[in-house]
């Protein structure tokens, strides 16, 4: 391969990875704003005074957070879910997608259930028919019911139909050729290829079961079984001046709203920014690449 050395080509480089640091830098600042405001005191975040360090470092917020054992708790319930509803979505939206995505001659209700899947993608029953559904099937106060009552996303069905719609048709003729079987296609030859897809549902997946708080707290009756989310979105600093200790008041009197909600938002984000660079890399493989071969 030819590569240009001269000096507009050199420039152009440069200017390039600049304006990539800059990208970075700017997709960065507001989660480190957000540690720094949640790191620091109460005065100097009201004040508008923080910018990229904390001012009065201090784990107020963050103590005042975990100091319950009960966000121990809800922080293992959300993971559960998050591990449940992954498994169960990319299973089932895969298993739905698979034959949707053959034509009306292999499938022949193929149009008939597109039609249905596209109409519960703009129209609901509402929510007190949902939440009678879910409760009559004695989901409620359970983890199946956090798991199940949103475990068939149609827009991620219609993205991996999308995506097995796109593959060669000659692996099919080459599958039925060997004699291979449709369950046999599907796992050997459509799910290897649907990695990228498949990996970025699960991304949409756990980001969603992970940041949603309302079906927990209309799902659940109390603390014991919200979620994480639920839990933070829940959580309020009451005031009780009579029953606090000398300690206790100095401490309430160092949060503020601002602090404790950044800290809220920064203990949210981070399991998913520690799961995203493990999915990322499959977002840039061009897995079909030699697939077919001429």
């Amino acid at each position: 391969m030819i590569q240009n050395t001269g000096l507009r080509s050199r420039l152009f480089d440069r200017l390039l990875v600049v304006a990539l640091l800059l990208v970075a830098f700017l997709c960065l600042l507001p989660i480190w704003y957000t540690l720094a405001v949640s790191l620091s005191e109460k005065s100097a975040a009201s004040a508008g005074q923080v910018w990229l360090w904390p001012v009065g470092f201090n784990f107020n917020s963050y103590a005042q957070i975990m100091n319950d054992g009960r966000f121990f708790h809800s922080f293992w319930i959300s993971i559960q879910r998050v591990a449940l509803g992954a498994v169960i979505t990319i299973a089932i939206t895969t298993l739905m997608a698979f034959p949707l995505s053959r034509n009306t001659r292999e499938f022949g209700p193929r149009n008939v259930f597109m039609w249905i899947l596209v109409f519960t993608l703009l129209f609901n029953g509402g929510l007190i028919p949902w939440y009678m559904t879910v409760k009559a099937l004695g989901l409620y106060n359970t983890i199946w019911g956090l798991v199940l009552a949103g475990g068939v996303p149609v827009f991620n069905v219609i993205l991996i139909v999308n995506y097995f719609r796109n593959l060669p048709k000659e692996l099919d003729e080459a599958a039925l050729v060997d004699g291979t079987g449709p369950w046999r296609m599907l796992l050997s030859i459509y799910v290897p290829l649907a990695v990228p897809v498949l990996a970025t549902v699960t991304l949409f997946t756990i980001v969603y079961h992970w940041n949603e708080f309302f079906h927990g707290l209309v799902l659940t009756s109390g603390q014991d079984h919200y979620p994480l989310q639920t839990f933070i979105q829940q959580l309020v600093v009451v005031i009780d001046a009579a029953n606090m200790t000398e300690d206790q008041y100095k401490r309430m009197n160092e949060l503020s709203n601002q602090t404790l909600n950044a800290a809220k938002i920064f203990i949210a984000m981070m399991p998913v920014l520690v799961v995203y660079p493990f999915l990322q890399r499959f977002f840039i493989h061009g897995i079909t690449l030699g697939s077919v071969k001429e």
